[in-house]
């Protein structure tokens, strides 16, 4: 997919911005009715950023054209990222590094207190080594300025070896290169809602480090939608969030050169499925995750889309007949690996083994 010139001037310098073209899109918007029909409000639909074909994709391919994109301009030739153990984020980054001919170091967090082999060494981590990244550890779990930091120390020595190297920041205050994959994702949901004359009035995602959240949100409001964005928090609770959502907003205005058109009222987030924390799975996810698979053939992770999947499926049994809600899919499947025993656990105790 390639950043159309036809993106209006609401946008602001969206068009001119540098990018690294990692995927042809655009990803499908697909209806769901065997789920709609088990929930019985209105009609549901989902749309399959997990079916980007980078590295068993996700939402991250959108947020690293930007940043690969800023990288390349940059003439970088190695990527530095941070995340927890499972994270999507630094296995899309360690793939789209390599697609582009850099390398890539990636620092893995203590986020999550689990020493299950099959969570530190399958899923993502598996992944990441195939792809030649090499690997660090980060102690602290919740210390995204010291994830930072040590990130810029490793530059530092990469960069005495003669290395050209781009960070990709975890923490807040820096431009929000990655936000701008989901202003365009608002542009191209926009369009094919009203290809198929969809009475769409909600989206729902995962809202964890908040660039997919916020651009989508950005985006719609920027092209005159007014769509709720309800953010399923994933990470932090929703008064940590909503500000943080409302800050990424800001910025994303502040690199287009646009006035911001989000106001407070639009973020919506909440955190009735976040515990028991981060990572860890909960008996509404659990169900999630084996109701799509069972009635959509439809895999969920359970970090991220199965706690969203939860909320939607809430939003959407209180639903009228008349309305249409989408399913944002961020992806993030390898982690079913990563917590196979959690899931043959409620697999078990469903069929009463």
């Amino acid at each position: 997919m390639t950043v159309s010139a036809e993106l209006p001037e609401s946008l602001g310098r969206l068009s001119t911005m540098a990018r690294a073209e990692l995927f042809q899109g655009p990803t499908l918007l697909e209806p769901m009715p065997n789920l709609t029909k088990v929930c019985g409000g209105g009609q549901l639909f989902i749309k399959r950023d997990d079916c980007i074909p980078l590295a068993f994709g996700g939402n991250k391919v959108r947020q690293l054209e930007f940043y690969l994109g800023e990288a390349a301009a940059q003439k970088a030739d190695t990527v530095l990222i941070t995340g927890a153990v499972q994270s999507n984020f630094v296995r899309l980054a360690a793939a789209g590094a390599r697609k582009l001919g850099m390398d890539c170091h990636i620092q893995l967090e203590e986020r999550v207190p689990k020493t299950d082999p099959n969570y530190r060494q399958s899923g993502n981590v598996l992944l990441d080594r195939l792809l030649g990244a090499t690997l660090h550890s980060y102690p602290e779990g919740e210390d995204e300025a010291g994830a930072d930091r040590n990130l810029h120390a490793i530059a530092e020595r990469l960069t005495a070896e003669g290395r050209r190297p781009f960070i990709i920041p975890l923490s807040p205050g820096h431009k929000p290169f990655g936000a701008l994959g989901y202003v365009v994702a608002a542009h191209e949901m926009l369009a094919q809602i009203a290809d198929q004359g969809l009475p769409v009035g909600e989206v729902v995602v995962a809202s964890g480090s908040g660039n997919t959240h916020a651009g989508l949100l950005f985006g719609l409001r920027a092209l005159g939608s007014p769509m709720t964005v309800t953010g399923v928090c994933v990470r932090r609770d929703a008064d940590q969030q909503r500000p943080r959502i409302r800050d990424r907003c800001a910025e994303i205005a502040a690199l287009l050169e646009v006035d911001n058109p989000v106001q407070d009222d639009d973020v919506v987030v909440t955190d009735a499925y976040l515990a028991p924390g981060y990572g860890q799975s909960s008996e509404t996810s659990l169900e999630a995750i084996m109701l799509c698979a069972q009635s959509e053939a439809l895999l969920l992770d359970p970090t991220y889309t199965a706690k969203a999947m939860a909320g939607f499926l809430d939003r959407a049994r209180k639903s009228k007949s008349g309305d249409a809600l989408v399913f944002m899919h961020t992806g993030g499947l390898p982690a079913i690996f990563a917590y196979q025993n959690e899931l043959n656990a409620a697999l078990d105790a469903r069929d009463g083994a």
